[in-house]
């Protein structure tokens, strides 16, 4: 499928194509990339630098930004000192008590949702005015990707978060990996079904299987985030042909038109009777449910050349099992729930991957909001966009190199401890920051991309044709006001009884898990799983007479 036949329909909006001014405030004219340049005018004419603060919801790895000298200089151009305030646990829990105050940041990055935006009403400035103006990068996306407008737009035309749109991420995010060495050394073959998963999961827990000569620190099994992430248990779902698009907290997925969600499905409760019994049986790592992200990439990187984890799921090899071990595993072509099941999906994650909304608010009491907006502005320029992503273009970050031809290669890490995926994300924003990677950019992609590639190739075919009523790009839901605020007061009181529910099923050893569905069920649709599948519904339905 193309990867904008569903967005295809959505273009029909009058899309805002005026390019202004940028950071250099010198009335520059756009590039033959369609974005103005941040890097070939003055920084600014002002004098002294304008200064602003700013939050960043970061990734574990991201390393303190005020050592990204790509920032730096972009800060330089855009005139501005930034005063950063770094986060890299706990945000959601943080966060309501920082917005009840009133007093946030004039910039937050990463940090905020569509629901912040209602349950805190006047507290975020409407940036589309200010974009109209001062920003030229992001009125050029809009005009070559008008999807990307319609992403961060409200029903009520407002904007206040920008979107990111990456380009060269693959269709999907999690690949399953099995370490090949152990197959070989416990003598079986690889498993296409649950049953023979199950098999080989007790053979690599009983028969020593990395040969160091302790039969007990091998974890036939682990994952990270439950059903609530891109390397979990919701994977075992595309095993029952439900087709997922995206890791989804939630649990929302389109089958015919119909919006369901798979926490009241009984293809679920399968699910949890399965990993019920792995668990029982002593296969799967005792933290999966509660290490956070960083514990569950160390365990996979093993001690040494001794690997750890016989059965995982993850993003690439290099980046799952560090630099070591990587040769050892081996993708795993969608497993079967049982030999008689004629369909299999996998997670279509195309959109959830390349696409994103709410990369930078600002705050509605900024004092400098057109230095503001043009500082958001730098971020979408075409180099800057890369090194968002990548790392910096410079002596100091060595990250990207530029040709001479103005072709883009991705350095190898300049630590050569650390692989490609981590050096990514220990560098830069990564993909938690704002980006318009165009679509005709000359990029030599890093050794991890390039084997992501062909690493993920087991799951192409599951992609083909894939129907429209399938597939629930859940980012280009548009819901009201008071619809955006419903849905998240339900789906927090929905969480608090789906997630004890699962967690409690799959490590309690002999629950009945039959017994206690049907009340589980009923629970849930009470707490306000009616009134949201109702309401998305309706968003779903409207979005796909787009598509007649």
């Amino acid at each position: 499928m193309k990867k904008r036949r569903i967005l295809a329909a959505l273009l029909s909006c009058a899309m805002i194509s005026t390019a202004l001014i940028g950071c250099s405030g010198d009335g520059s004219s756009s590039t033959a990339s369609g974005g103005s340049s941040t890097g070939g005018g003055e920084a600014s004419t002002s004098g002294e630098k304008v200064k602003l603060t700013a939050l960043f919801s970061k990734h574990s790895l991201t390393k303190d930004v005020n050592t990204m000298q790509w920032l730096t200089d972009l800060q330089n151009e855009c005139n501005v000192e930034v005063e950063w305030q770094q986060i890299s646990a706990d945000w959601d829990q943080k966060k309501p008590a920082m917005f009840a105050s009133g007093e946030i940041p004039d910039l937050l990055f990463s940090a905020t949702a569509d629901s912040d935006y209602v349950q805190y009403n006047g507290l975020f400035e409407d940036l589309k005015p200010l974009i109209e103006q001062y920003a030229p990068n992001l009125q050029a996306m809009f005009k070559e990707l008008p999807e990307t407008e319609i992403l961060c737009t409200t029903m009520e035309g407002k904007i206040f978060g920008t979107p990111k749109y990456q380009s060269v991420w693959p269709k999907t995010n999690g690949t399953m990996y099995i370490n090949q060495q152990w197959l070989d050394a416990v003598n079986m073959e690889m498993p296409t079904t649950w049953d023979e998963l199950e098999a080989v999961l007790k053979a690599f827990k009983e028969q020593d299987a990395n040969g160091n000569g302790d039969p007990n620190d091998e974890i036939p099994m682990d994952f990270n985030g439950g059903f609530n992430g891109a390397y979990s248990l919701q994977h075992f779902l595309g095993s029952t042909g439900m087709q997922l698009t995206g890791p989804n907290p939630n649990g929302y997925f389109a089958e015919d038109g119909v919006v369901k969600n798979y926490y009241v499905d009984e293809r679920f409760k399968r699910v949890v009777k399965y990993v019920q019994r792995l668990w029982s049986e002593g296969l799967i790592n005792e933290e999966a449910i509660t290490q956070d992200y960083s514990k569950f990439q160390s365990v996979a990187r093993g001690d040494g050349d001794t690997a750890k984890v016989g059965f995982t799921w993850g993003w690439e090899k290099g980046d799952r099992f560090g630099t070591e071990l990587p040769d050892q595993y081996v993708s795993v072509p969608q497993l079967k729930e049982t030999a008689d099941t004629e369909k299999v999906c996998y997670s279509y994650d195309f959109y959830g991957l390349n696409y994103g909304g709410n990369r930078v608010a600002m705050s509605a009491k900024c004092a400098n909001k057109e230095a503001a907006m043009k500082f958001i502005d730098g971020f979408y320029d075409e180099k800057v966009s890369l090194e968002v992503l990548f790392g910096g273009a410079n002596d100091v970050d060595k990250c990207i190199e530029i040709g001479d031809d103005g072709s883009y290669t991705i350095l190898p890490p300049a630590d050569p401890e650390l692989d490609p995926g981590t050096w990514k994300w220990t560098s830069s924003f990564a993909d938690n920051g704002p980006i318009w990677i165009r679509d005709d950019l000359k990029i030599t992609l890093g050794t991890d991309m390039q084997a992501v590639t062909e690493e993920k190739s087991v799951y192409d075919e599951l992609f083909e044709d894939l129907d429209p009523k399938d597939i629930y790009p859940d980012m280009f839901m548009k819901y009201s006001e008071a619809d955006t605020n419903t849905l998240a007061m339900n789906q927090a009181n929905i969480q608090n009884i789906t997630d004890p529910a699962w967690s409690t099923w799959i490590t309690t050893p002999g629950a009945d898990v039959d017994g206690e569905w049907d009340a589980y069920v009923q629970s849930v649709m009470n707490a306000g799983l009616t009134q949201n599948l109702e309401i998305r519904q309706k968003a779903f339905d409207e979005y796909l007479k787009t598509m007649a």
